[in-house]
């Protein structure tokens, strides 16, 4: 099919004109997407709401407008624009999860020596489970004290 056909079709909700279309315009659309996120797990995410955006939305797109790569790129680029605005994606990207922070260890590091030498490891040893539970919510989640509050249901001051 022609790409006049394919969007006629695509118009038509034809399944087979929009995977046509998925096939000729993922690659670039993902490349674009990918750029704006800078991570390829959140851009295959994008790139999968935009081709359901596209689908649902197909009747919006008119030739008069402009072309249409132009309608399929803004609508990649304003989904990707709004990932990145989200709380959820600012979250992800300044936070990680305590329990996952011995990626960050090399296995060959004698962590009793180094942790001693700037005298932490005798206080987190000494420290309550709830002081610890703080420290992975505001340092590593990135919660603010509103936030750890109300998670754990203590008064901000004790924050």
């Amino acid at each position: 099919m022609q790409p006049d056909e394919l969007i006629l079709q695509l118009k038509k909700q034809n399944e087979v004109a929009f995977f046509q279309i998925y096939d000729t315009y993922s690659e670039h659309i993902f490349g674009i997407i990918t750029n704006i996120v800078k991570h390829v797990e959140i851009a295959e995410e994008v790139l999968q709401d935009v081709f359901i955006k596209v689908w649902n939305k197909s009747d919006s797109y008119s030739s008069d407008k402009g072309l249409f790569f132009t309608w399929l790129l803004n609508i990649s680029r304003n989904a990707a624009i709004d990932k990145v605005r989200s709380k959820a994606y600012k979250n992800k990207r300044k936070n990680f999860n305590f329990d996952d922070f011995f990626l960050f260890i090399k296995e060959d590091m004698d962590l009793d020596s180094q942790s001693d030498a700037y005298g932490l490891r005798q206080f987190v040893d000494r420290l309550k489970p709830m002081c610890v539970k703080l420290i992975d919510l505001l340092f590593f989640k990135g919660y603010t004290q509103k936030e750890v509050s109300e998670t754990l249901d203590i008064s901000i001051g004790i924050v």
